[in-house]
């Protein structure tokens, strides 16, 4: 059962600096632009429009801080953690001048946030490990933050192609180290989200994942 039972939209931020220190540990969403990072937030949360999800790439300009609560016995929330959902890298129509924007900001956060504990790599199953992504993989492997790569809109690949592409992102995941996972992910049709539920309850209460269990 993932560990909270409220989640809220807090606060946005255009630049690192602007962003407050947090004792709550964080797990971050990154991915191409419409990867399907909201959706994949919405879809965790339960809530359809928490986070701003669109069909034209490049609209998540701003990192947007998302909280989850426990509720207590008097029914008042405790926050136990956040997820961040930050601006799609690869997006090819947004100006240079923006695309930098968006990259720096992301790249602030990603190396210099201390409470960040995991990040979760969106990609679309039927096209992963873009050069994109390999460089947000590389940057990331400099800190001590659990990775799960999230093979997205599993429900639009091939049966055929299922086995070959979970097999490249398992051998990924595994030259990397303990810390990373990887799975199949639907927000369509709700595939894996328990496995993923699994995955960041056990990033936020600090305890090991076993790798084949966070797998399908």
């Amino acid at each position: 059962m993932f560990l909270f039972e409220s989640a809220c939209f807090r606060v946005s931020a255009a630049k690192f600096a602007d962003i407050e220190p947090s004792l709550l540990p964080e797990i971050a969403f990154v991915g191409r632009s419409n990867a399907g990072k909201s959706s994949t937030i919405n879809t965790l949360t339960h809530k359809r429009q928490l986070a701003f999800a669109s069909k034209t790439p490049g609209r998540t300009q701003l990192i947007n801080f998302f909280t989850l609560s426990k509720k207590n016995q008097d029914k008042s929330l405790t926050p136990v953690a956040e997820l961040v959902d930050l601006p799609g890298y690869g997006f090819s129509k947004a100006d240079p001048a923006t695309r930098a924007s968006w990259g720096r900001l992301a790249t602030d956060y990603l190396l210099g946030r201390q409470n960040l504990v995991g990040v979760v790599i969106v990609m679309d199953a039927r096209r992963p490990f873009t050069v994109s992504d390999d460089w947000v993989i590389d940057l990331l492997n400099t800190r001590p933050v659990k990775l799960h790569f999230l093979l997205n809109k599993a429900d639009q690949i091939k049966a055929a192609d299922r086995k070959p592409t979970l097999a490249t992102s398992l051998s990924r995941a595994e030259s990397l180290g303990t810390h990373v996972t990887t799975q199949f992910f639907s927000s369509l049709k709700k595939e894996g989200l328990p496995e993923l539920e699994d995955v960041l309850t056990h990033w936020i209460d600090g305890t090991e994942i076993v790798r084949e269990s966070s797998l399908i």
